[in-house]
């Protein structure tokens, strides 16, 4: 009797591994399927800042590339708010099929998590497909408002007028928020914060002088300057940019500091690994264009590329990074 019960029960389970086996199996294939008739149809890129801005151009420069390489739409969808969050929590709850992709700086993905109490999506469940390039921060001024000539000049006035130098940023908890303070607790001055919804709008009051100075990417801001209309008293790179060779860095004054804005792109959760790796590879091919390339560093970037894994070795870090920073100038949300 018991000999048969247990005869039963080894079949049972065999049966039953063998189901398993065979939906694994199942969804291997059906993953594979779908990454190689991947994508059939026009694919969404959420940007979570307004147009005007690194964040917005670096993916229209991008996926313009793919839309010619896929034969489909590339959609630039931006959905403003919150440092990021309004657009990042649409993106995270939308179907995990490819077809909706974030790009986005580091604000959603590795900073708002150690400044908001609660956000309406979780950012480590993002799949981080590649981060296409790395942008530095730079002190920007209008040269109406401030007559400082290097950034040694520039933190002399912020001393002699404390509280009394509008600093514009992206919004709360954005980069040049967070580097922003970070010139200020290296520096030891105070500024008034104005935040808006992005670099464009903020560039655009900065240059109308309604604000002071910024702490933005050279992506949009370098033109301005190029222009007379901003003035550029240092990068926050840790040597000077080749291109730029007589613009000093804010390190040669404030040893150490160091910003610099990179913009990914990360997935819904639970989308295939088979769908990640297309879209990674595709956009490394993208990288390696000499038009594109050209089009990038335009924007001031470095291109970075690399793998999923890279991608998402490199976030963990940033979050420690950018946490550490948050705590230490004390950085709260307004």
């Amino acid at each position: 009797m018991s000999v048969g019960i247990a005869a039963r029960g080894r079949a049972l389970g065999w049966r039953l591994l063998g189901f398993v086996l065979s939906a694994l199996v199942f969804v291997i294939m059906t993953s594979g399927a779908q990454a190689q008739d991947y994508p059939n149809r026009a694919v969404k890129i959420i940007v979570p800042f307004p147009p005007g801005g690194t964040a917005d151009g670096m993916p229209r420069i991008v996926g313009d590339w793919l839309s010619r390489k896929w034969g489909q739409p590339v959609i630039i969808e931006n959905k403003s708010g919150a440092a990021g969050n309004v657009g990042a929590e649409v993106a995270s709850k939308s179907d995990p099929d490819g077809y909706t992709l974030l790009s986005a700086p580091p604000p959603p993905l590795v900073i708002n998590q150690n400044l908001y109490p609660k956000l309406g999506y979780n950012p480590l469940e993002f799949v981080p497909i590649i981060i296409m390039g790395r942008v530095p921060n730079a002190l920007v001024v209008n040269p109406d408002k401030v007559k400082a000539t290097n950034v040694a000049e520039f933190i002399a006035y912020a001393k002699a007028n404390p509280g009394k130098i509008t600093s514009a940023t992206q919004g709360n908890g954005t980069t040049s928020h967070l580097t922003s303070e970070m010139f200020q607790l290296m520096a030891d001055v105070k500024f008034q914060h104005v935040p808006y919804r992005g670099t464009g709008p903020a560039l655009n009051d900065l240059v109308g002088g309604s604000v002071d100075v910024m702490f933005d990417n050279l992506g949009f801001s370098l033109p301005l300057v190029q222009g007379g209309k901003l003035k550029l008293l240092g990068v926050a790179t840790s040597k000077r940019i080749g291109s730029l060779p007589n613009v000093p860095t804010i390190a040669e004054t404030l040893p150490g500091f160091e910003s610099a804005a990179w913009f990914a792109i990360v997935a819904p959760p639970k989308t295939p690994q088979a769908i990640i790796a297309k879209i990674n590879a595709d956009v490394n091919e993208a990288l390696k264009d000499p038009e594109l390339r050209k089009r990038l560093e335009g924007l001031s970037a470095e291109i970075v590329g690399g793998t999923p894994q890279a991608t998402a070795s490199y976030m963990r870090e940033e979050v420690e990074r950018w946490n550490n920073i948050i705590k230490s100038a004390g950085v709260k949300l307004e």
